[in-house]
C-alpha cells in the first residue's frame, strides 16, 4: 500500500502575480497535484497564500516551498515565507528551465512551470534558502550600485576619448562629459565610504574582512564583493561548490578523436569574477607568493597569459573563502612550508613523498 510522503508548493513569479501549484509524492515516487492558484505578489497575497495551502494540506507531511531567483520579484515572499517558518528554496532559473525540458514539455506558460517546480521539489533533495543578513544585504547593495556608476563612469570616458580623436568635436558634449565624470567619481569616493563605514560598524565582519585584505591584490571593496555576493560564504559546503557558483568550474569539450578547446562555464555569479579580474593582476605584479608560483606554472604549460590570470582569480577567491572559513590569519607561505613539511614525513598508503595530502591544502 502507498503512503503519501511530503507535499511541495512550486511557485512561479512575476512581478504582479504568484502562480502556485500544490503536488505531494507517495512511496511509489508519483507526484500528484492537489491544487493550482494564483496570488497578487504583495503582502496580502503572501497571507491569502499562506492560509491557501493550510486549506489544501490534508495530511501533516513535510512541506517545502519552490521557486525561481527571478531578480528582485521572488525577494519579498521569500522573505515573508522564511519569518513564517515555512521552509524555502531558490533556484536559478536556468537549472528549473533545464529540468523541465528534460520531462518533455513543449509548451511554457506560468501554470506548467508552477507545477514543474513542485515536483521537482518533490523528486529532488533541494538546499534550504537562507537569507542575507541586513548588514549583508546593505553591503550589497552598495556593492552592486557601485559596479553600476563604475560600468556609467567608463561609458563616458570612452565618448570622450573617441570625441577627442574623431573628425568634428564638439564642446557643449565633452564638457557635459566632464561633469558625468567628475559627478561619477564623487558617488565612488562616496560609496567607498559608506562601504568601509557599514564594515567598520561591524564587529563580526571587521576582523574577518581584515584577515583577508591581507592577501596581496584583494583590496576592501574586493572582499566587500566578495563577502556580500556570497552571503558570507554561507551554505557552501566545499570548494567545489563555490567555484561553481563563480563560474570558474572547467568545461570539456571532448569525444572520441575530437578534442576541443578547454575554458571555464562561465555560468555563475558575474560580479565575482569582474571583481576579481584586477585583483589577480595585482597578486601576480606584487609577488603573492602562491599566486605569482601559480600563474608562472599555467603559463609555462599553456603559453595564454590570461588562461594564467583566470586561475589566479580561482585561487585567489578560494584563499579568501579559506580564510573566512577557518578564521585564521593570512600566512603567504603557507602552501611552501606545509609542501617542505610534507616532504619529511614518511609517505603512507594514498600519498606520495612529493604530493601533500588533500586534507592539508586548504587554501588551494
Amino acid at each position: 500500500m502507498t503512503s503519501f510522503l511530503r507535499y511541495c508548493v512550486g511557485l512561479d513569479i512575476s512581478k504582479d502575480t504568484l502562480q502556485v501549484c500544490l503536488s505531494v509524492i507517495d512511496s511509489s515516487g508519483r507526484v500528484t497535484v492537489k491544487a493550482t492558484t494564483k496570488v497578487v505578489n504583495k503582502p496580502t497575497g503572501f497571507c491569502a497564500l499562506v492560509n491557501w495551502v493550510a486549506r489544501h494540506r490534508k495530511l501533516e507531511l513535510p512541506l517545502n516551498y519552490l521557486m525561481e531567483s527571478t531578480g528582485v520579484y521572488h525577494e519579498a515572499v521569500a522573505w515573508y515565507l522564511y519569518q513564517q517558518d515555512q521552509p524555502v528554496s531558490i533556484l536559478l532559473p536556468n537549472k528549473a528551465k533545464h529540468y523541465l525540458k528534460s520531462l518533455g514539455y513543449k509548451s511554457k506558460n506560468d501554470k506548467i512551470d508552477a507545477q514543474g517546480l513542485s515536483r521537482m521539489g518533490l523528486e529532488q533533495q533541494l538546499p534550504l534558502w537562507k537569507p542575507l543578513s541586513k548588514n549583508l544585504y546593505a553591503l550589497r547593495l552598495l556593492t552592486r550600485q557601485h559596479q553600476r556608476l563604475q560600468e556609467l563612469r567608463t561609458q563616458s570616458t570612452n565618448q570622450q576619448h573617441a570625441l577627442e580623436h574623431g573628425a568634428f568635436d564638439n564642446g557643449f558634449i565633452t564638457k557635459q562629459l566632464a561633469n558625468l565624470v567628475k559627478i561619477y567619481d564623487q558617488q565612488l569616493t562616496a560609496l567607498e565610504e559608506a562601504i568601509a563605514q557599514l564594515v567598520d560598524d561591524d564587529p563580526i565582519l571587521k576582523p574577518r574582512i581584515e584577515r583577508l585584505v591581507q592577501i596581496k591584490g584583494l583590496a576592501l571593496l574586493s572582499v566587500a564583493v566578495l563577502v556580500a555576493e556570497t552571503n558570507g560564504f554561507e551554505g557552501f559546503t566545499n570548494q567545489r561548490h563555490l567555484v561553481s557558483y563563480a563560474g570558474y568550474d572547467v568545461v570539456e569539450n571532448q569525444s572520441g578523436n575530437h578534442s576541443g578547446k578547454t575554458r571555464i562555464s562561465k555560468k555563475g555569479n558575474s560580479r565575482l569574477r569582474r571583481i576579481l579580474h584586477m585583483p589577480a593582476f595585482n597578486a601576480v605584479r606584487f609577488n603573492e607568493p602562491t599566486c605569482k608560483a601559480l600563474y608562472e606554472r599555467v603559463y609555462q604549460r599553456s603559453g595564454i597569459k590570461m588562461k594564467a590570470y583566470v586561475a589566479v582569480q580561482k585561487r585567489l577567491l578560494l584563499m579568501a573563502y579559506a580564510l573566512w572559513r577557518h578564521g585564521v590569519k593570512y600566512d603567504p607561505l603557507y602552501l611552501a612550508n606545509q609542501a617542505s613539511q610534507d616532504k619529511k614525513i614518511v609517505p603512507t598508503s594514498g600519498t606520495t613523498q612529493d604530493q601533500p595530502a588533500e586534507a592539508e591544502l586548504s587554501y588551494l
